[in-house]
């Protein structure tokens, strides 16, 4: 399984921008997807988690109310939709597959994926 991240750039506070991540390969996109990002300096944390086939999410506090996690099983893709951004926003965001279902309290564990992307950088100005 290959797994591309796409979409990121530079926005200005208050914008939007909607990243997507493409995957290939081997029982590609039949499981659960997140967005996961890395901040400089920072450890990786869970943005968002959307299942297999799509009807139940999560996301990082943080985010709640302005970012959305979508999927469209027929492209094989995932999207994050991320609104109203804000510099703290600001990382490299990955997005990531689990070969399982996972349960509510570990979707934003790193441990728990098996397949990575390249990772997309997310610059957020005040």
């Amino acid at each position: 399984v290959q797994l591309q991240a796409f979409g990121g750039g530079w926005v200005q506070a208050g914008g939007s921008l909607r990243l997507s991540c493409a995957a290939s390969g081997f029982s590609s996109n039949r499981y659960p997807v997140a967005w996961f990002r890395q901040a400089r300096g920072k450890e990786r944390e869970g943005v968002s988690y959307i299942s297999f086939p799509g009807g139940g999410t999560y996301y990082l506090r943080s985010v709640l109310g302005r970012f959305t996690i979508s999927r469209d099983n027929s492209k094989n893709t995932v999207f994050l939709q991320m609104n109203s951004l804000k510099p703290e926003d600001t990382a490299v965001y990955y997005c990531a597959e689990a070969q399982r279902r996972l349960l509510a309290g570990r979707w934003a564990l790193s441990a728990e994926y098996d397949y990575w992307g390249q990772g997309t950088l997310v610059t957020v100005s005040s």
